[in-house]
């Protein structure tokens, strides 16, 4: 099978939610039906524990596992298959790379560590050290909302121009004129966008390559997109506008976000159950009511 590169990571690429079942366990078949979901949904790739996967509440030998399950189910499908090394040690970090990469992902996401508040010394040795012990497409994650972590665009620019296999997921907020600034630092660099594509349509015009948002609603986002990629403007800009109010009022709070898709998920037939592993968060009367017209009115 052909390596991916750099310019090969573009499009839709949703984070994988990770099912569990009632009582907190991992639920594999619900994980494998839905990979097959997104497979069949237009999306150009998927990643695996990213925030919206709850990558923090996995153990070690979960992880192991559901990576091979997910490169293994994607395996012949035309999705670029990402997978997130999330340690806060450049050691482990970097034996999560080679393992990941030794697994047969077709790229990585890396999100820097901000534990303890590292020097950005650390975090920049951190990430070079990441990118140096792969070959394959490092997807490098600058979520500052999350990880409370500054990096500038210089910063970011000079990891472009150092290692042409990394490309960067922007989800600062607002993101677009920190794009615009590193694009003109970096103009051969590849930008994709987190943030539930909330700023998907300005990221696109700043020059970025695609949008990476949670798995529930992945048609949305590739119709959105569609219509882009085709000069349908208007009709990119009026289903983003009708998907906005809802995305909006559910990234006011990361695990909002993750338990409102998890549910929509569940609701759809896609898993069997909305569980979140604890600390979570509780849906009201009016979320479910929300979620309902969501579907109805999305066609989901």
């Amino acid at each position: 099978m052909a390596r991916y590169n750099s310019n090969d990571i573009y499009g839709v690429n949703p984070i994988a939610a990770m099912p569990f079942t009632a009582d907190g366990e991992v639920d594999e078949s619900s994980f494998t039906h839905m990979l097959g979901h997104l497979a069949q949904s237009g999306a150009n790739g998927v990643t695996l524990f990213g925030i919206a996967s709850e990558f923090p509440k996995l153990e070690d030998y979960e992880r192991q596992r559901l990576a091979e399950v997910f490169i293994n189910t994607l395996r012949g499908s035309s999705l670029y298959r990402a997978i997130s090394v999330t340690a806060h040690s450049t050691e482990v970090a970097v034996k999560w790379a080679k393992r990941y990469q030794a697994m047969g992902a077709d790229a990585l996401m890396l999100l820097p560590p901000f534990f303890l508040q590292p020097s950005p010394q650390a975090i920049q040795q951190h990430i070079f050290s990441v990118l140096e012990a792969v070959d394959i497409p490092v997807l490098v994650q600058y979520a500052p909302g999350e990880t409370g972590l500054p990096i500038t665009p210089q910063q970011l620019a000079d990891v472009s121009k150092r290692y042409p296999h990394a490309v960067f997921k922007i989800e600062c907020n607002p993101p677009v004129d920190y794009t615009r600034e590193f694009l003109q630092l970096a103009p051969q660099a590849s930008v994709l966008n987190g943030y539930a594509g909330l700023y998907m349509l300005k990221m696109l015009a700043a020059g970025g390559k695609g949008v990476m948002p949670g798995c529930s609603f992945t048609e949305i986002y590739v119709r959105i997109y569609q219509h882009w990629k085709q000069g349908e403007v208007e009709k990119a800009e009026a289903l983003h506008a009708a998907l906005l109010p809802y995305i909006q009022q559910w990234m006011t709070h990361c695990e909002y976000i993750i338990q409102v898709e998890k549910t929509i998920l569940m609701k759809r037939g896609i898993i069997s159950n909305d569980y979140c592993r604890l600390p979570g968060w509780s849906l009201t009367q009016e979320d479910h009511q929300r979620i309902e017209q969501f579907i109805e009115q999305f066609q989901l």
